[in-house]
């Protein structure tokens, strides 16, 4: 219940960001306006002392919400993915927030296998380990399948952890009401919304079926990609609250000594890494958002493994297409293509001047341009952009803030592993390739296809839809006159029936073509 009675969590949390001096950190990170900053100063300083300490070694936003428990880790997690919210500085600060919850018993762990599989650990499993990872969702064990000796991770979610985070959502959504009231300025940044995008995350991780299904779907997109591996999903032991994968086996990759050591191509792997990223992305519309060096390793192969399917991005495909002009616009110093897409899309008003748009981007585009090759950064460029569009009136687009800040954190591993590397030039072919295959003539030829794919459906329904006319026609009801009706049902009917022939016929000549 998103009532009253949720004020009295919102004090415990002004109190705790009060005790561990978080408070102007996170009201600065957020701008935020007088009246704002009054109200949560008033649900704060009075009841410091019943805030929570922390750790004092940690910086005060991430002590704070370490201190407040699960759901608070979790939205910060959640919020280091919206530097156009939080600011930069404070989005690196929660991007650290991995593993801070102390881990519950393995006695607790194997209680909720056997209760989620319905069989004993035991029986199933010859080894079951401590955790080896602690979350403040789940935590991870490694275990022996019994039957055939393979090696798995099996991943199980906190008890309880479901009803606490229910009741905290429920005061994050009046907390963002009452930014929306208190400060009118911040509605372009949809506080609520983001509470809502905050609920879906977390729900799809509460239900760890949804994790497996999104890995599946993954590893069913990637399964060509040459240098890349999933673990392997095993749905028989697999269930709401436990989620049982293949075993990750390989060098992690923020380890750089460790990775020289096995031989591996540090070149080779931060090239692979950021086109792996953008052919998910752009050729796919789903992809790893949380790409992160603790969420992949490199196996003995040499290949890339990516673990960890909480948080996947999805894309729609002219989602996709306007992403593409946009970076290939910027490859080409087409400025104004730049500015009309943005305009085209409806991302900047239409009451907007396009030229002076395309002035600001130009502003954005030369500086980074003008930079040596293995210095030019589309994160950099991704956050000027977000920038600029801000001043003109661009909303926030959850979508594109989640492949900005994938990107950035992409990019971040390709450089750890390489610093001289042209992230241009290795991203070159990925974009014009997507280019090439989406905007032109061959693409067209496609998009026809696809409309004929669906008119042609409806062709079966087309006689029964003349038939009900007729019969409408023939029995008006009383005082109703139903002439033009009939004359546009019938109208819109032949039209249809026109289009549905017409549609296949284009069909068959498209595919033809294509195949």
């Amino acid at each position: 219940m998103r009532g009253p009675h949720n004020i009295w969590r919102l004090i415990r949390t002004g109190a705790t960001l009060e005790r561990t001096g978080a408070m102007n950190v996170v009201l600065d990170a957020f701008e935020a306006p007088p009246a704002l900053r009054f109200v949560a100063r008033a649900l704060g300083l009075p009841f410091k002392f019943l805030g929570y300490k922390g750790d004092p070694t940690m910086p005060p936003a991430t002590r704070a919400l370490t201190a407040l428990g699960p759901a608070y880790i979790k939205f910060g997690q959640i919020l280091s993915t919206r530097p156009d919210v939080v600011g930069d500085e404070l989005a690196v600060q929660l991007r650290v927030l991995q593993d801070k919850l102390p881990p519950f018993s393995v006695a607790e762990a194997k209680a909720e296998v056997q209760k989620e599989l319905g069989v004993s650990v035991d029986a199933v499993f010859s080894e079951f380990s401590a955790p080896v990872a602690a979350a403040s969702i789940a935590q991870v064990h490694q275990a022996t399948i019994s039957e055939t000796g393979e090696k798995v991770a099996v991943k199980v979610l906190r008890p309880g952890i479901e009803r606490a985070f229910a009741k905290d959502v429920d005061a994050f959504y009046l907390a963002a009401r009452m930014v929306e009231i208190f400060a009118p300025g911040a509605r372009r940044l949809r506080p609520m919304e983001v509470i809502e995008h905050f609920d879906g995350v977390v729900q799809g991780e509460l239900d760890l079926r949804l994790e497996s299904s999104a890995a599946s779907e993954f590893a069913a997109n990637t399964k060509t990609d040459e240098g890349f591996q999933l673990p392997e999903i095993k749905w028989e032991l697999s269930a709401r609250r436990v989620m049982t994968l293949g075993w990750a086996d390989g060098v992690p990759m923020g380890d750089n000594a460790a990775i020289d050591a096995a031989g591996h191509n540090r070149i080779d792997l931060g090239n692979r890494v950021l086109q792996l990223f953008l052919s998910h992305a752009l050729r796919d519309g789903f992809f790893h958002a949380d790409m992160h060096q603790g969420n992949l390793k490199v196996a003995p192969n040499g290949d890339i493994i990516a673990y960890d399917f909480g948080i996947m991005g999805h894309i729609d495909e002219y989602t996709r297409r306007v992403y593409a002009e946009i970076l290939f616009g910027f490859i080409r110093k087409d400025y104004k293509r730049v500015a009309e897409v943005h305009f085209e899309a409806g991302y900047v008003p239409a009451d907007k001047d396009v030229d002076e748009f395309a002035r600001a981007l130009r502003a954005v585009g030369e500086p980074i341009f003008g930079m040596d090759a293995n210095k030019i950064s589309m994160g950099r460029l991704l956050n000027y952009l977000f920038e600029v569009t801000e001043r003109f009136g661009m909303e926030t687009r959850t979508e594109l803030i989640l492949l900005q800040r994938t990107m950035v954190v992409v990019e971040g591993v390709a450089r750890s592993l390489n610093p001289q590397i042209n992230i241009w030039q290795v991203a070159s072919p990925i974009v014009t390739n997507y280019i090439s295959k989406s905007i032109g003539p061959r693409a067209t030829l496609s998009d026809l296809a696809k409309t004929a794919r669906v008119v042609s459906r409806f062709g079966p329904r087309l006689p029964a839809l003349v038939e009900e006319a007729l019969i409408r026609q023939a029995n008006p009801p009383p005082a109703r006159r139903e002439s033009g009706l009939f004359r546009w049902v019938l109208g819109a009917v032949i039209l249809g029936l026109t289009i549905g022939i017409s549609g296949s016929l284009t069909l068959i000549a498209v595919d033809m073509i294509l195949f």
